[in-house]
């Protein structure tokens, strides 16, 4: 069982040094591929000096790019299981095996790393969309559930890794995830531990964690209704 671990980074300079060699060091069995998603800071030079395993993206696709970049390296090179891990520090390495044990246990076609499986939300805004998020997946798949709905620690199979790769509909978003679930993929979580943010900026600030919302809440609501409804009719 090949896992690769797709490292997706834009301007991560202050942490992308840390994530790697964290990784390399305490778990050397995991191979791994950094999307250097066309960062205008230092990220592509710390890369290439401190020889890492890169891809380096001419100019800035954002995440879902950076993503599909990654799963057609991890198809092309035969590899069973893709695990994104964000290149900002948050995420626990040492959490993978837990997501290949629960993905081989439940036969999940995607494994979801959420830090809300057992641990309840906080009551702070950004979690408040969080919660509706959820709550509108909720609706419309018929009852299933996603409690951390923008964890980026995800593992996916090797259908998912085609899919991603090659459809372009297909976006690491909660809208992706509720429509996967209404084609019957299934998707579990497991509590993992994450870590906040320690340099750097989140390329999400107040205003576009807002706008991040209501968009995800419009696509969710909105189309998979559609979508609902012409099953029904058909």
């Amino acid at each position: 069982m090949e896992i690769l671990v797709v490292i997706p980074a834009y301007n991560e300079e202050a942490n992308i040094e840390r994530v790697v060699d964290q990784l390399i060091e305490k778990y050397p069995q995991y191979d791994y591929i950094i999307v250097n998603d066309g960062s205008t800071d230092n990220t592509r030079k710390i890369c290439k000096n401190k020889q890492y395993h890169f891809l380096d993206l001419p100019v800035n696709v954002g995440l879902s790019g950076a993503i599909k970049s990654g799963m057609r390296y991890a198809n092309f090179h035969g590899y069973d299981y893709v695990l994104q891990l964000d290149g900002d520090g948050q995420h626990e390495p040492g959490c993978i095996q837990d997501l290949m044990e629960e993905m081989q246990r439940s036969g999940a076609d995607i494994v979801i790393g959420s830090r809300f499986k057992t641990k309840k939300k906080s009551k702070s805004m950004r979690m408040l969309g969080s919660r509706l998020i959820s709550w509108a997946i909720y609706i419309t798949t018929g009852g299933k559930r996603i409690q951390d709905v923008t964890s980026g620690m995800r593992l996916f199979n090797k259908k998912m890794i085609k899919k991603f790769g090659y459809n372009i509909h297909y976006s690491p978003e909660p809208d992706t995830l509720a429509y996967l679930l209404n084609c019957g993929i299934k998707i579990e979580e497991v509590q993992v531990e994450m870590y906040e943010r320690t340099a750097g900026v989140s390329y999400l600030n107040f205003k576009g964690s807002i706008w991040y919302m209501l968009k995800m809440l419009f696509s969710i609501l909105v189309f998979q209704w559609v979508r609902i409804r012409e099953k029904e009719v058909h």
